[in-house]
């Protein structure tokens, strides 16, 4: 890989003859590429697993683009990150000679907010995202070029009482992806910032209903 990111890849033990799907992790701000794994455990085999590496130190971890305050990422750093996400895809998309109809990506925070503006950029490469407690920035609502998202998936998901990225947020999040024509899958759990227990059992079927969905 051709890519300025670190990553953890593990890679599939099953029919390792056909191509593969592959999720994508990227995790939020402070954390690093193995905070997320634990969430698709249950995916381990079947699926590549890319958990990348924020580039911009945060202590006590990484971050995937600075800001102004919360809600306005710097435009200028999160335009670059973008970009080298979009390459690092579609890079291993190439080299892994992974399934073009099976790649996933999932983010949690400052993730789930590269994850949305992923999907808004490669569109119906992505079969499906998971936002957990993210936004999309108004800038790319207002400004990016908007892929075709006609039958893309999306599962957005907030704590009801998180006081780092208001539930607000993802509601605009929803309206926005609803009107392009995306398949929307909306949830609000009654916590905070975080991924509650029955967030993580929404996220497993999201995800596992797209891979049967697929194969059939």
């Amino acid at each position: 890989m051709k890519s300025p990111y670190n990553y953890k890849h593990i890679p599939p033990t099953e029919n390792l003859n056909e191509k593969k799907p592959a999720i994508f992790l990227l995790h939020g701000l402070g954390s690093n590429e193995d905070d997320l794994l634990q969430l698709v455990e249950e995916f381990k085999g079947q699926c590549h697993i890319f958990s990348l590496r924020g580039p911009i130190t945060h202590r006590p971890g990484f971050a995937f683009y600075t800001f102004e305050e919360e809600g306005k990422p710097t435009r200028e750093v999160f335009d670059k990150v973008i970009n080298f996400t979009n390459s690092f895809i579609l890079e291993a998309i190439e080299e892994f000679e992974l399934d073009i109809n099976q790649i996933y990506v999932i983010g949690f925070n400052q993730g789930a907010v590269v994850a949305q503006t992923l999907l808004v950029t490669l569109g119906r490469t992505i079969k499906g995202v998971a936002a957990l407690s993210g936004f999309l920035p108004a800038f790319v609502k207002e400004e990016y070029n908007t892929s075709n998202l006609n039958k893309c998936n999306i599962f957005i998901s907030h704590g009801e009482y998180d006081y780092d990225y208001p539930v607000q947020w993802s509601e605009i999040s929803k309206q926005y992806f609803t009107d392009l024509g995306a398949n929307v899958t909306y949830k609000v759990y009654p916590d905070g910032h975080g991924v509650s227990p029955d967030n993580l059992r929404d996220l497993i079927a999201f995800i596992a209903e797209n891979l049967a969905e697929t194969k059939h």
